[in-house]
């Protein structure tokens, strides 16, 4: 990270703060599946990405584009309302950029959602996966280039970028909640086309669960920032090569809005569970 990065987080963070004082806990990225979740925020600051100094705008549909900072019961949290996506156009170190402004302001937990295309044959739609694991196949990162230390290891580990102890929660509040959840791996490509078949053959045959656009970048970042993560996604569209149903974006929106208030139970679950 160079000297410019810093005081892109600096000039952002100071534009956060010059709206809201609070110290959020935890940090929530609403992509596709959890688009109304910022209804359940009593909130002291709505912030139009614009402005806030060097984000992008959220162009991806259903992608409000607004920071809301307020609290769930007495929990601190700070929200953005769309995220930024590498099909946009945007560089990795941009799109990340909420995350380690999230950081600066006090985040600890980071929560993350999404929606996917489901590889195992064993998955439905509407079905939750709580991320184990991921594979990177945007064929890039969001911390190559110059590096500040400040901002976390040159080199950090991702053996276990998400958290076994959030997964296992997440999983019981499924449970409890009588809907399907599964625990698996989420491959990222960098979009905006959706794959081939013969692309689903080779994602499921090296490991993958569902195939996405997102989340990645932002896990890798949070990494090093030593935040704890929980990343969810929702099963939309099923990528079954040999019957393949031709997918839109607007099937997929209506799908994840169709399973978002199962996702609203586990977050939800997972931020009353959280020290205020």
């Amino acid at each position: 990270m160079s000297d410019s990065i810093a005081d892109s987080i600096a000039q952002a963070t100071a534009a956060v703060r010059h709206r809201w004082d609070g110290t959020p806990r935890a940090g929530i990225i609403l992509g596709t599946g959890l688009g109304s979740f910022a209804r359940n925020i009593t909130a002291e600051a709505v912030i139009d990405y614009h402005d806030i100094p060097h984000f992008p705008r959220a162009t991806a549909l259903g992608h409000k584009g607004h920071l809301v900072c307020g609290r769930i019961g007495d929990l601190s949290v700070v929200t953005m309302e769309g995220r930024f996506h590498r099909y946009e156009g945007y560089p990795l170190s941009q799109i990340t950029l909420p995350v380690r402004v999230m950081h600066a302001l006090g985040v600890q937990l980071l929560i993350v959602s999404n929606a996917s295309g489901g590889l195992n044959p064993a998955f439905g739609s509407g079905d939750i996966l709580v991320l184990e694991d991921h594979i990177n196949l945007m064929f890039g990162s969001p911390l190559r280039g110059p590096h500040a230390e400040a901002l976390g290891p040159r080199f950090p580990d991702m053996s276990r970028p998400y958290d076994p102890e959030l997964i296992e929660q997440a999983l019981e509040l499924a449970r409890r909640h009588d809907f399907p959840a599964h625990r698996g791996v989420y491959v990222a490509l960098t979009g905006p086309n959706y794959e081939t078949r013969a692309e689903y053959r080779f994602l499921r045959a090296i490991g993958g669960d569902v195939v996405g656009m997102s989340t990645v970048p932002e896990v890798i970042v949070a990494v090093q920032c030593g935040l704890k993560v929980l990343a969810l996604s929702v099963v939309t569209n099923l990528c079954r090569p040999d019957r393949l149903v031709p997918a839109s974006g607007a099937e997929v929106v209506a799908a994840a809005a169709a399973a978002e208030s199962r996702m609203s139970q586990i977050v939800l679950g997972i931020l009353r569970r959280q020290p205020s």
